[in-house]
Formats: C-alpha cells, sequence, structure tokens
C-alpha cells in the first residue's frame, strides 16, 4: 500500500479517536428509579463514582457536603446527592457536534463542570453495576470536596454557573480548568480522588475503563485510611 493511500484510513481512526474522547465527556442522563437496595459501606463518609457511558462522576450526598460547596444545594434544595463531571465547554454548549467541534476539543480549551441533582440513590438512577461507594473518613471528604471546589470559577464565592443543563435536575458551572485530548473528563475524576489520598493515579487517565479498574480495586482493598490526604479546613 502506497502512502497516499493511507489518508482515508487515517482519517477515519482520527474520527473514530476523536468521537470515543468527546463520547467519554458527555454524560448520559440518570433514568427512572426502580427497586434496588443500596449496599452502601459503613464509614464516617462517602464519596460516590458514577460511570455514565464512557463519562465518569464523583459525587457526595447533600448532607455530607460542606462549605464552600455545600453552597450548591441552593440550586436544587431537594437533591439528596450532588454529582459533578468535567467536560469540554466547545462540544458541550454547541449544538452541531459535527467533526470541526469534535477535533477542536482535542486542542486545549475552556471546561465546564456539569453539576447533576438526584433526588434518589446514584444507585437507583443509574444502577448498581455503574456505581462505587467508597468509604472514606470525613478528611478524605472534604479533601475530595475541596479538589471540586478548586476547579469552579467563583467570584467573591458565589459560584459562576453556565446556565441549565442538558436535562432536568443539571446545571453548567464554569471552571478554572482547560480540556484538552490528555485531560479529559476521566482524568479530571481521577485527581479529585487522588486529592482525597484514595490509591488512585491521574497521569495517563484518559478512557473510563483506567479509572473505574483503579476504583475498582480501591473499592475491593477497602481502603479507608489514606496518608496522603490531609484537611483543607485545618490550618
Amino acid at each position: 500500500m502506497n502512502p497516499s493511500s493511507n489518508g482515508p484510513w487515517t482519517r477515519l481512526i482520527l474520527v473514530a479517536c476523536v468521537t470515543v474522547l468527546l463520547a467519554a465527556c458527555s454524560a448520559v442522563r440518570p433514568t427512572a428509579p426502580r427497586e434496588s437496595h443500596d449496599k452502601l459501606a459503613q464509614a464516617a463518609a462517602t464519596i460516590y463514582v458514577v460511570r455514565r457511558d464512557w463519562h465518569i462522576d464523583v459525587g457526595f450526598a447533600t448532607d455530607e457536603l460542606a462549605p464552600p460547596l455545600s453552597a450548591l444545594q441552593q440550586q436544587f434544595p431537594g437533591a439528596r446527592y450532588l454529582l459533578f463531571g468535567f467536560g469540554d465547554r466547545r462540544y458541550l454548549e454547541s449544538r452541531n457536534k459535527r467533526l470541526p467541534t469534535l477535533l477542536a476539543a482535542l486542542w486545549p480549551g475552556p471546561g465546564l463542570i456539569l453539576m447533576t441533582a438526584l433526588t434518589v440513590s446514584p444507585a437507583r438512577a443509574f444502577s448498581d453495576r455503574q456505581v462505587i461507594a467508597l468509604p472514606v473518613s470525613a478528611v478524605q471528604l472534604r479533601a475530595a470536596q475541596a479538589a471540586v471546589w478548586a476547579t469552579l470559577s467563583t467570584s467573591q464565592d458565589n459560584v459562576q454557573s453556565d446556565g441549565p443543563g442538558p436535562y432536568q435536575g443539571s446545571l453548567y458551572l464554569s471552571v478554572r480548568a482547560n480540556y484538552s485530548a490528555l485531560h479529559t473528563c476521566n482524568t479530571w475524576a481521577a485527581e479529585i480522588l487522588r486529592a482525597a489520598g484514595l490509591a488512585v493515579h491521574s497521569a495517563g487517565v484518559i478512557f473510563a475503563g483506567q479509572l473505574w479498574r483503579q476504583v475498582q480495586r480501591v473499592a475491593r482493598a477497602g481502603q479507608d485510611l489514606p496518608a496522603e490526604a490531609s484537611d483543607p479546613l485545618r490550618p
């Protein structure tokens, strides 16, 4: 095969890679609640890791939210859980998700957080198989929430909203972090969990499966006392 014949195949592979990367950060909406028994580990607190197809969210029960992140409860007063997922602003807000938009998202650009409010548990909204509830200490919980807050764009301690999300019970939040092919929604989720001192790495994490396998190992190990987490509220 001569080099000129590689053109169509190269373009096809590029489109496929771009589509997977962007699909990874275009989260599916929660489904209607179903009958289920939540199996939450007994611990001081819980961090929820939710796999939404190619995308991973990190979430918290609203009664375990600490300031300043707890202020977001005001957006959805009846919510019992808040999930946070990172994505590319250009892609998430574009109505024309064709190739030029997909290609643009591979280059570093502004990110966006999609916050999802749930009135039922993540396991009921997304199924038990798509949710891992990680038991953590209060210090770990505050560290993870502080990392989420540090991502958000704020003005005088007020979060800057980008308007309603793509489905009921969702909201876009402006962020300081950039999205790129090497810093995807799953990279960001790994960074939040690592900030809590959990035994995950974020380097090289692009796809949901890379992070999901790490979280499964953490859950199996029953890790609950990391050495790396520090209390963000302690001087």
